[in-house]
This record gives C-alpha cells, sequence and structure tokens, in this order.
C-alpha cells in the first residue's frame, strides 16, 4: 500500500520508497533526506480536492505537501 491510498487521519509507517522508474532516483533521495525513511511513522492529513492534488503528510513532527506521484512511491504498512 502507498502513502496516497491510505485514508486521512490513519497512522502508519513507511516500508520503504520505491521509485516507480529510473528518473524518480532524485526524488527518492529527497524523500528520504526530508524525514520519510524506513520506520518512520506517517498521518496523511488532508487531501486535494476529489482526492486530487497534492497530499498533506506528518512525518515525525513535520509536515510537507507532497504530490500525487511523490506519495505513491511512499511504501507504508497500517498501524
Amino acid at each position: 500500500m502507498n502513502l496516497q491510498e491510505i485514508p486521512l487521519g490513519i497512522r502508519a509507517r513507511v516500508s520503504q520508497i520505491a521509485p516507480l522508474d529510473n528518473q524518480q532516483h532524485d526524488i527518492r533521495c529527497q524523500l528520504e533526506d526530508i524525514g520519510f525513511l524506513p520506520g518512520e511513522q506517517v498521518e496523511v492529513l488532508r487531501k486535494g480536492l476529489l482526492g486530487q492534488g497534492p497530499i498533506l503528510v506528518r512525518v515525525g513532527s513535520s509536515t510537507f505537501a507532497l504530490r500525487e506521484s511523490e506519495a505513491r512511491m511512499v511504501q507504508v504498512e497500517i498501524l
């Protein structure tokens, strides 16, 4: 399951960052740099209108807005 698929308010744990193609390797590194590391707890706070657009995510004590493509790269396990 990826970060885009989990419902609002549900806590999950990052299991891995899985780029969908070779061009997304840099994005993977950026996600890891800001705290999306295996074992970290995450929570989706808000999604764009009609489930499209940016996704507001809390990881640790920080909050980030991710593109849908970035959220699909973050594989999670619901707690």
